[in-house]
């Protein structure tokens, strides 16, 4: 017997639309690619994204296709995602810091019809234009005080393209696991992988990012996501606030310290989140000026490890701080920090450790840690294990790749290798490819990291492992001093020793100018790895 409930389609443009009924004077906030700051709401969103659907449907954009946007996080960008999917064409997000032939390959494999861009990367377009034979048009985020001379193919001001439409348009209807949005990964070995996220997919996750000890934000909240649109769905935020009637203030291309600090400042920002080189920015600008945020009370951090220090550092602003783990597979929210009870009672160091984990996954995440052999291991907070996921928002497949992502229970194997203890907090304690395996027993990269960045002299670490003769590997702890600042090999190590096991001390600091980053931020391990191949410990015996 079947239930008796109406066959409502879970399609991204209903939160769109919810949000013009419900919420639709709640302001949307933008620092402007062009300079000035712009103002919005959820009802002008809704009416010009409908204006977007109709100007692609009139252009042939059809069920399917695909469109790209290479652009910052502004309300135009916002109009167009929901404009794309309210066709049912997929929203494609390319990453404007990869580089440039990765582009090129990524709009190529996508096949991409349309790009939408803003003035920032119209030279970086320009450049590899003639490598992109699907792309028929490009639009740019601006009007045509703004708009550039450029040699890009039927090139428009989105403001005249929309100004074609007169807005009189309903939004298609299709089935909920229609695709609506591509995000590559910005993998650090071999080529980008597509994820294809469907409406259904996002809408689950959007509920699941609402949640109070998810993203946490509600209609009387505002958020600020530092986070790009082009990251993985920006979270989910795009989706979510949304659906809450939470104010959005987007912060355009500016993400320095002194930028962000003003919008959260100027807009009462509650609720922000973003990786941790921003929110460094941030507070080394407040803590130059003693700035405060007194109406900031959540600051969401992933993408890579959040040091401690960073986390003491927001709780001593009276900012609470909730640690975040995902994937683009995951579309991408896998965990989160939030303190349930007993936790919640927590002071100093008790509170850092569990503040520090990346916490227990919501309704809707699986999560289980496997050996090797893919046996499932205990969650007792010690044993390291692969960390693998399943739900209605996680891949089971690449798009237009041939393989099998999946193990033999449904579960897809995320790389990281982590523990979890009983009550469910998850700890990653390194990427599969980066833990150091040390006489057999395993090492954690990050947590090595984590603890050296604690010196104040340290503006980042990273650790890889290093041949030895007798232990097969041992970690090298790579290290980028402050500017001004001064450290030896036996400061760092000193200050480290008594905070690990003996065992996992590192056996050698090496100092750098600066540790390189892939585009989305992160420690890139592979170049590391390289600039380091021919590194031998000193008096390494056998």
């Amino acid at each position: 017997m079947r239930g008796l409930m109406q066959d409502w389609p879970l399609l991204c443009h209903r939160i769109i639309e919810h949000a013009a009924e419900v919420h639709g004077t709640q302001e949307v906030v933008t620092r402007s690619v062009e300079g000035p700051i712009h103002r919005t709401n959820y009802r002008q969103i809704r009416d010009r994204a409908l204006k977007v659907s109709q100007r692609l449907d009139r252009d042939g954009i059809k069920l399917g296709d695909r469109v790209a946007t290479i652009a910052w996080n502004t309300w135009r960008h916002l109009e167009a995602w929901y404009g794309i999917m309210g066709i049912g064409a997929i929203c494609h997000t390319v990453n404007p810091r990869l580089f440039p032939d990765q582009i090129a390959w990524i709009i190529n494999h996508a096949e991409d019809r349309v790009v939408m861009t803003d003035l920032t990367f119209i030279p970086i377009l320009e450049k590899i234009a003639d490598k992109l034979p699907s792309v028929e048009r490009y639009i740019v985020f601006t009007d045509k005080a703004h708009m550039p001379q450029t040699t890009l193919k039927n090139a428009m001001a989105y403001e005249d393209w929309i100004a074609e439409a007169d807005g009189d348009f309903k939004w298609k209807t299709f089935d909920e696991n229609t695709a609506a949005a591509m995000c590559y990964t910005s993998g650090t070995t071999g080529d980008p992988k597509g994820v294809l996220y469907s409406h259904r997919s996002n809408v689950l996750h959007a509920l699941m990012a609402n949640s109070g000890d998810s993203l946490g934000a509600n209609a009387a909240d505002t958020m600020l996501p530092v986070v790009p649109l082009f990251h993985a769905n920006s979270w989910g935020i795009a989706f979510s606030a949304p659906s809450m009637g939470t104010k959005l203030v987007f912060p355009g291309a500016k993400l320095d310290g002194a930028s962000v600090y003003e919008l959260l400042d100027t807009e009462k920002v509650t609720h922000t989140a973003g990786v941790p080189t921003v929110w460094l920015m941030l507070l080394n600008h407040m803590a130059a000026s003693s700035l405060k945020l007194p109406h900031l009370r959540m600051v969401v951090c992933g993408g890579s490890a959040m040091p401690r220090s960073m986390i003491k550092s927001f709780l001593d602003l009276g900012v609470a701080v909730r640690h975040a783990w995902g994937m683009t597979e995951m579309s991408p929210i896998g965990t989160l920090a939030a303190l349930k009870p007993p936790f919640a009672e927590l002071k100093g160091e008790a509170l850092l450790d569990i503040l520090q984990t990346q916490g227990y996954p919501p309704f809707g995440v699986q999560m289980k840690i496997t050996d090797d052999s893919g046996k499932d291991l205990p969650w007792d907070g010690k044993t390291f294990g692969r960390l693998k996921v399943s739900g209605p928002a996680v891949s089971k497949a690449y798009f237009r790749v041939d393989a099998d992502i999946l193990d033999e229970a449904g579960y897809f194997d995320t790389g990281d290798v982590a523990t979890i203890d009983a009550d469910g907090y998850m700890r990653i304690t390194d990427r599969s490819k980066d833990v150091i395996k040390s006489g057999g027993e395993w090492i954690s990269s990050i947590d090595l990291e984590n603890l050296a960045v604690g010196h104040p002299a340290v503006a980042e670490a990273a650790v890889i492992g290093v041949y030895h003769p007798k232990w097969d590997e041992r970690p090298l702890l790579i290290i980028q001093l402050k500017q001004g600042q001064s450290a030896t090999r036996e400061d760092i190590l000193k200050f480290m020793d008594g905070k690990i096991a003996k065992w996992w001390m590192p056996d050698d600091v090496a100092f750098v100018d600066g540790i390189p980053h892939t585009a989305t931020g992160k420690i890139l391990k592979t170049a590391l790895r390289d600039q380091f191949k021919s590194y031998r410990f000193p008096n390494a015996a056998a």
